[in-house]
């Protein structure tokens, strides 16, 4: 048999073993940004995206049916993404004239955290206000949940609304379609506000507390 195939066949081996040896998939740090983002990155960038706009809402579930006074009934309904930076949204959530509530959305780590910022009019802390939760799960770019956490817990029973304890809430959305709102907890009480995110709305006024 001649030498030169036999020096052809192993040059070819020597090259492939080689090509293994430096690697012939893509190196970790070459994974595209897009691809290495978490679920709580997409969300809280494309909420962030909305900065300086507000929509129209409508109550979709409220259960079960409020039996005293409703504060929702026959009011519009305006969220305003506000306050915009690289850690925290503040998103007001104006109900007719009452401009009392502030969603607050920060990132901690991997995930999010969501507050309830509830003002008098004189721009004062509500008794019950700054509760909500922490994402304990990676959750989607179109779905957040926030478990009551330890603090809120304790105020909702200092404040006599034990039945709170066991919140979850959650956040929703579908880029120029919807946004959503909700508030549920075991035994069947749920309560959603929907967002049209395709029609923009007339600018509100500042919540109470943040005139400035």
């Amino acid at each position: 048999m001649s030498i030169l195939p036999i020096r052809i066949a192993l040059a070819a081996l020597v090259a492939a073993v080689s090509g293994c040896a430096t690697g012939s998939s893509t190196p970790a740090d070459a994974t595209p940004a897009a691809a290495a983002t978490l679920p709580a990155d997409r969300f809280y960038a494309e909420l962030k995206s909305m900065c300086g706009q507000a929509f129209g809402g409508r109550v979709v579930a409220d259960m079960p049916a409020p039996t005293g006074d409703d504060p929702f009934a026959g009011k519009p309904l305006v969220m305003h993404v506000r306050g915009c930076s690289d850690t925290e949204l503040r998103v007001p959530f104006h109900v007719g004239d009452d401009r009392s509530r502030t969603w607050v959305v920060t990132r901690t780590g991997p995930g999010l955290r969501l507050k309830h910022d509830h003002r008098h009019e004189d721009g004062s802390d509500d008794a019950v206000t700054m509760y909500g939760g922490d994402t304990v799960a990676l959750g989607t770019a179109q779905r957040q949940e926030f478990p009551v956490d330890e603090f809120s817990k304790a105020m909702f029973l200092r404040e006599g609304l034990d039945v709170s304890v066991t919140n979850t809430w959650a956040l929703e959305l579908d880029p120029d379609r919807e946004f959503v709102y909700e508030l549920a907890r075991p035994g069947g009480r749920l309560f959603r506000v929907e967002f049209d995110l395709s029609q923009p709305v007339a600018v509100p006024p500042a919540p109470w507390g943040d005139e400035g």
